[in-house]
């Protein structure tokens, strides 16, 4: 029988455990209606490269959390306020117009290329909305980016989006510019920037390799918020009509994200058939059991987010005494768990996380920290000497399958602090399985299955 605790070596050295990735999910209630297949797509699909926000900055890997929560703050609180504000609006009410929220900004960025001749600029990865974007001249209001806003006049293989099209039906605002038939877009995310433009279809390459035409993407003109400065745009991986993955009709896609403590392996995203394809090799050679796959739901009210099905938590040896309705996706849309690679850490409802901390505390053998000197909830004071230390075992128990979490994806210790803290916290609205606890796993999302597996995995090494 296995043992309560999971023996974590806390060694100084090694005293921290961040991550943060893109992900996310947006959101578009009306179907995107059949288009053809973008040319040049590689049938096996294709992997890239992600970077981390903060990486080749000279930051402690306490700050590195630190401004990872401090990101997502707006963005998680606009999350859970979104889900009850969507279910209180009337939709009859034009004055105020029901719209699913998007995640936005994001933890990793992507190099891609756009136009003919291609131009290269980094993208943030956010599996939290759909769109993809990038500041466009000629720009009224746009934020400082690393490379040079795209120009469309120079780029032979632009194109604008008529206003009768699926791509522009698709957007959850839109405008029709009369004079010119060119489909004007709106888009707002959770930490509330926003971007403004036109609608237009070009030709993407990836990897320096993959050149796909006709791909649909906001031209923006009026861009607003702190959250995007780190890239030059946002890629969308949402389940929603306008995101990379449905525009390229795909049904997989795979991301496996190395521990911000390694500063030299970069993430990896994986789109296709490659996707399933390297989850399958690296499953083979682990016992079946550690190979967790899970269902996901859908919401309605938020369609492009990629909801898991919690039904409990065990810590230690002992199964938290939590009420199943906790976690539930509730008939009105609120509430519910996302899995999010935008978000750095795990958010549980107040409630749940209040008994979690409290179970947390009773089995660890050090003094809590009062201090809040980290931003995160619970913390504990490390001894002066280093030594192993044990942590209570952090069972997550999701329809379809148990998943045990190793100590490093939810343990992050400092030693120029001295301290020991969960990285989780609570929220209100609805949980947010974050990216953290995503570390060195190769998650799928299979959307013709409707289910995504973790499968353990050194992503520094794939």
């Amino acid at each position: 029988m296995a043992s309560s605790s999971s023996f974590f070596s806390l060694l100084f050295p090694f005293f921290l455990i961040l991550f943060s990735c893109l992900i996310t999910i947006s959101s578009s209630r009306r179907s995107l209606i059949d288009r053809p297949l973008p040319k040049t797509l590689p049938r096996s699909g294709f992997r890239l490269s992600l970077r981390h926000v903060d990486s080749g900055k000279n930051l402690t890997k306490i700050q590195k959390i630190q401004r990872g929560i401090n990101r997502g703050f707006h963005r998680l609180n606009r999350l859970g306020a979104v889900a009850v504000l969507a279910v209180a609006s009337n939709p009859d009410d034009t004055n105020n117009i029901k719209a699913p929220t998007h995640g936005g900004s994001g933890e990793f960025l992507m190099e891609l290329s756009i136009g003919n001749p291609a131009v290269k600029y980094a993208a943030i990865v956010d599996t939290g909305s759909d769109l993809i974007w990038t500041q466009c001249k000629p720009c009224t209001e746009c934020f400082d980016q690393p490379t040079p806003i795209f120009d469309p006049e120079k780029s032979s293989s632009y194109s604008k989006v008529g206003c009768s099209s699926g791509l522009c039906n698709a957007l959850p605002r839109s405008n029709c510019n009369e004079d010119n038939d060119a489909c004007e877009y709106l888009y707002t995310y959770g930490d509330y920037s926003s971007t403004r433009g036109l609608l237009a279809t070009e030709t993407f390459t990836f990897e320096d390799e993959n050149s796909i035409s006709g791909i649909g993407f906001g031209c923006g003109v009026e861009n607003e918020g702190d959250g995007f400065s780190q890239g030059s745009g946002l890629v969308g991986l949402g389940r929603g009509s306008l995101s990379l993955i449905s525009q390229l009709k795909e049904t997989k896609f795979s991301y496996c994200l190395t521990s911000i403590e390694d500063s030299e392996a970069a993430s990896s995203l994986f789109i296709g058939s490659l996707a399933s394809g390297i989850v399958n090799k690296t499953g083979a050679n682990l016992d079946g059991e550690v190979t967790k796959t899970m269902s996901l739901l859908r919401n309605p009210d938020q369609p492009s987010f990629y909801y898991l099905e919690l039904q409990g938590i065990t810590v230690g040896a002992k199964r938290l005494s939590v009420e199943k309705s906790t976690f539930e996706l509730s008939e009105d849309g609120t509430g519910g768990m996302i899995i999010d690679s935008g978000t750095t850490i795990t958010y549980l409802e107040e409630t749940a996380f209040k008994v979690l901390k409290e179970e947390f505390t009773s089995r660890m053998s050090l003094p809590v920290d009062d201090s809040g000197s980290t931003g995160l909830d619970l913390c504990f004071k490390l001894p002066n000497a280093a030594r192993n230390i044990a942590v209570p075992k952090l069972i997550f128990h999701f329809k379809g399958a148990d998943l045990e979490l190793p100590g490093e994806n939810y343990m992050v210790a400092d030693s120029s602090t001295g301290v020991l803290c969960l990285a989780m916290g609570s929220s209100n609205g609805m949980s947010i399985f974050g990216n953290v606890q995503q570390q060195n796993f190769n998650v799928l999302h299979d959307l013709e299955k409707e289910t995504v597996t973790f499968v353990p995995t050194e992503c520094g090494k794939l």
